[in-house]
């Protein structure tokens, strides 16, 4: 095969590598604009996994890039005067120029035909000439670019403005990031060692400093010199260099641009390396995606039947890979264009958050790496809380105005539909008391309604008449005697999503008969299959008012802890604050002070109506999912800000529901950044909410301060002592079971030490 790669970095470099060990006969050809020592970079991070995959492929220059690492076991987070060093992770570097000889003589040894100083400004007359063409021509490919059309490139430019710089500093005892504040602003640098006597500093700082520094007008030596004058104390008397010869001014500062395509194959013409997708710099995977995506396409290459199977193979398995690694990566980035928020942060806090940012470090895994500082920074947490050293965060107690939680873990509000004419039935007697048994330290009933009108379902359960206030009396009672559990009553109203079937039958769609009418903010159905609402005017507001108000004072008297207005998943009162619902132009409608003001109506009746020493909580849904046209989770922070001035004592932070045209981004703890920027930015406390099902991702939300509080549903649907279990895992010997159930605790206890002796055997 007559194979070309256009670009000589480390992507064209390894393919052109991989090809000729697995036939010498293909005639493999690199074209590289540059020089062969030319390099605009400074060190490259691998980890023993991405190596791994390298020895196996091609044991010899493994070796050779092996022989030429410096290796580090530690990070170092320099904050606010602290230095914060945890260990255990394990990372070794490389300088870029380095690795790129040692690629190009062992390219040569295997007969590529190496050609420097070729520049190129298309690959279609290759694309003739070539059985294949290989673009690896970088992060601005100009074949990319070419063939856009075919590729259809999303090229997502992020914010932070950086620059890539080297020192003789070396920084060789840990992965070190510092963050200094400035007279303009905050900057901070990724620091690492790459050889002997130099190592990697990488300058960052959002666009809104870069500004108020003037960097745009400075030259690159006046940059160099400025940034130096701002790290001075952690240079040790050196220097910072620059390397980009070919840069001018301002020109040395990069956006990060996130690439991925759509298509990564054109004809007999493929994408690799940055030209196809990126990795952001903080997770160190740029390299990584080059080197395996050189693998595989060469093994498929001699694997599949044809060129286009194995383009095929290419695209769809190393895309997956890519966008898994490019997710962890856009985690990464986003914390660091938003650290500011965090820089407040206890350094210990500060550190762990930073740590675990990424999501790929969970809480487990950093007991594994360190279980030292891990341990201390479980007591410092522990401390604040006023808890017990040697527990984990979940096991720390959080108080509200007068109520007092055990731990922080919550059972969240899930629909039962059992309810008789809105009356709680025997089984919501036996579900809401079997969690409250679990050992949660609070406990959500489902959304309970104003009025019969006010349901979802015919099955939804109500405050509305007294027979209501006496069943949910006989449960609150048992969870206090029983349990040391709080229970805390969901208040809402349907509005246009009322009127539908039960959740296991058509989820959101009118009852076949019997339908009550509905109201909302405008007169907009949910869907064409349902009713169009009334739009409600001041004499509806009046009544609703009232219901809300009436049920807060069965609540009291039916013995709740705890309330929580529910305005969020497209029910009544998160209609009128979506403007994807809301379309009024009277004082009610438009800008968001307007849209806030029926809600904030209905809270300040119940919170009137609620005793002072009870917290009361919001539902919101912090996104629409829709872009700029609903709610953003900047506009999320402002409505915390408004229910949290009203007397809101936590905002229970949920997203989307509130239009069936939302397009939600799933994934593990999905909806947990929303928490995060309302606790951080806001200074407000939260519930996070959205796929936590690990006791795992309960103790890195709370460590890192994500969130103050945690909602599980499902996973209590499953496992009504979800949290009894927790504690078994985690060798929690203080956590309260029922007094009936000692028994039971002690043979798993003791059953779990037998596990742990065999593994140890």
């Amino acid at each position: 095969m007559k194979v070309l790669c256009l670009g000589g970095g480390p992507a064209g470099l390894y393919f052109a590598i991989s090809m000729k060990l697995r036939d010498p006969a293909h005639e493999v050809t690199l074209l590289e604009r540059n020089k062969a020592d030319d390099t605009f970079g400074w060190g490259v991070v691998l980890s023993d996994d991405a190596l791994g995959n390298m020895e196996r492929n091609d044991p010899i220059s493994t070796a050779a890039i092996r022989a030429n690492f410096s290796y580090w076991d530690d990070i170092a987070v320099i904050h606010r005067g602290v230095r914060t060093v945890s260990g255990g992770h394990g990372f070794a570097g490389i300088g870029r120029m380095k690795m790129l000889l040692l690629l190009q003589e062992r390219a040569r040894e295997l007969g590529v035909d190496l050609r420097f100083q070729s520049t190129f400004e298309s690959a279609e007359a290759y694309r003739h000439e070539y059985d294949l063409v290989v673009a690896c021509d970088g992060i601005n490919s100009l074949v990319r670019a070419e063939y856009a059309d075919v590729f259809r490139p999303d090229i997502d430019t992020r914010l932070c403005k950086f620059i890539w710089l080297g020192t003789h500093q070396k920084f060789d005892d840990a992965f070190t990031f510092i963050f200094e504040e400035t007279e303009h602003g905050w900057m901070w640098v990724h620091a690492y060692q790459f050889d002997s006597n130099t190592a990697t500093v990488i300058v960052e700082c959002t666009q809104q400093t870069w500004d108020a520094w003037g960097f745009e007008q400075m030259s690159k030596e006046d940059t160099v010199a400025t940034c130096e004058r701002v790290f001075a104390k952690h240079l040790g008397g050196h220097a910072l260099m620059s390397n980009a010869h070919h840069l001018r001014g301002s020109a040395v500062w990069m956006n990060f641009p996130r690439v991925i395509c759509e298509r990564w194959y054109h004809e007999n013409v493929v994408l690799m390396g940055d030209a196809a997708a990126t990795g952001h710099f903080s997770i160190g995977s740029g390299s990584r995606l080059a080197f395996d995506s050189a693998i595989a396409l060469a093994e498929y290459l001699h694997t599949e039947p044809t060129m286009e199977a194995a383009f095929q193979r290419y695209q769809d398995e190393r895309r997956v890979e890519v966008l898994r690694l490019q997710s962890a990566a856009r985690n990464s980035l986003e914390w660091f264009e938003q650290c500011e928020r965090y820089l407040d942060l206890h350094p210990v806090q500060f550190n762990y958050s930073l740590l675990t940012r990424s999501q790929r470090i969970s809480h487990e895994n950093l007991r594994l790496r360190d279980p030292q500082w891990l341990r201390s920074a479980e007591d410092w947490f522990q401390a604040q809380a006023g808890g017990t050293p040697g527990r984990a965060p979940m096991f720390a107690p959080f108080r509200l105005r007068e109520m007092q939680l055990m731990n922080r873990v919550v059972v969240s509000p899930m629909a039962q539909y059992r309810a008789v004419h809105g009356c709680p039935t025997d089984w919501h007697f036996v579900h809401y008391a079997e969690r409250a048994k679990g050992g949660a330290g609070l406990v959500y009933t489902e959304m309970t309604c104003v009025s019969p009108e006010g349901r979802i379902t015919p099955g939804c359960t109500g405050l509305y008449e007294p027979q209501h206030e006496a069943a949910w009396r006989r449960l609150t009672d048992f969870v206090h005697a029983e349990t040391a559990a709080k229970i805390c009553c969901q208040i809402g109203h349907s509005g246009r999503k009322g009127s539908t079937q039960l959740g296991w039958e058509q989820i959101d769609a009118p009852l076949a008969e019997g339908n009550w009418p509905v109201m909302s903010a405008s007169a907009i159905a949910w869907s064409g299959r349902n009713a169009v609402p009334k739009a409600m005017d001041r004499n509806d507001m009046d009544v609703v008012i009232a219901q809300f108000e009436a049920a807060t004072q069965m609540a009291q008297r039916a013995g709740f802890d705890m309330i929580e207005l529910h305005a969020a998943h497209g029910y009544l009162i998160s209609s009128f604050i979506s403007p994807i619902s809301n379309r009024r132009t009277d004082e009610y409608g438009g800008s968001l002070a307007n849209r806030m003001r029926f809600p904030l109506e209905v809270f300040g009746a119940m919170r009137a109506a609620w005793p002072e020493g009870k917290p009361m909580s919001v539902r919101i849904s912090a996104n629409d999912w829709l872009g700029d046209h609903g709610v953003t989770p900047g506009d999320a922070v402002q409505i915390a800000a408004m229910f949290s001035s009203a007397g809101a004592d936590i905002i229970d932070v949920s997203a989307g529901q509130t239009s069936d045209e939302a397009q939600p981004v799933y994934g593990r703890m999905f909806q947990t950044p929303f928490s995060d920027r309302i606790r951080n930015e806001a200074g407000i406390a939260t519930m996070a909410v959205g796929n936590i099902y690990e006791h795992d991702h309960v103790n890195s939300i709370l460590m890192a301060g994500r969130a103050d509080l945690v909602c599980l549903a499902r996973p209590h649907l499953a496992d009504p002592y979800w949290t009894l279990r927790a504690g078994l895992a985690l060798g929690d010997g203080e956590v309260a079971w029922p007094l009936p159930y000692l028994p039971g605790r002690d043979q798993a206890v003791r059953l779990a030490e037998r596990a742990q002796e065999a593994v140890r055997a």
